[in-house]
């Protein structure tokens, strides 16, 4: 952990079965506090599809973030170094929660999970017979290329790419 005067916050990015929970749980080992929006959207609204309808979810979503981002604030006031477990697919995402970690005398590390195709469709087909945080939103093979389609990789934003390739 590093000094209350400059805590450090971690924004994972990456595609949904990137490895970004399995990163952040290694940060919260070192003493990092874990933020999620999956976890967020999990406590207060259930399961996609089944505890509240598909058409509801950005509403829901945008509720979870505006949670997060006050946690986030209260964390770094608390001088807290943080993980955000979030995803950050457009550079405009990366860029608000990069504003405000700077705005709090915060560092941050923005830390881009580089996965294939394949490796995240063979992760999400394990994934899906789960029933917790982390999969309460089904994505099979048509969706996830809808969501890479959107997905905008960052580059020139300070970025750290780890290549993942299994």
């Amino acid at each position: 952990m590093t000094p209350a005067s400059e805590p450090v916050v971690v924004l994972l990015c990456g595609m949904v079965g990137a490895g970004k929970t399995t990163f952040a749980a290694r940060l919260v080992a070192d003493g990092y506090v874990r933020l999620s929006i999956d976890e967020e959207l999990w406590a207060r609204f259930g399961r996609y599809g089944l505890d509240y309808p598909e058409d509801v979810y950005d509403e829901y979503s945008h509720v979870a973030e505006h949670v997060l981002l006050e946690e986030l604030r209260a964390l770094l006031a608390q001088g807290r170094d943080v993980v955000v477990d979030f995803g950050f697919w457009s550079r405009g995402s990366r860029d608000r929660y990069k504003g405000v970690v700077e705005q709090a005398g915060a560092r941050w590390r923005l830390v881009h999970l580089d996965v294939p195709r394949e490796v995240l469709l063979r992760r999400l087909a394990g994934r899906s017979t789960r029933f917790d945080a982390n999969a309460a939103f089904p994505v099979d093979a048509a969706l996830l290329d809808g969501f890479l389609a959107r997905f905008e990789p960052p580059s020139g934003e300070g970025e750290e790419v780890l290549r993942v390739e299994g």
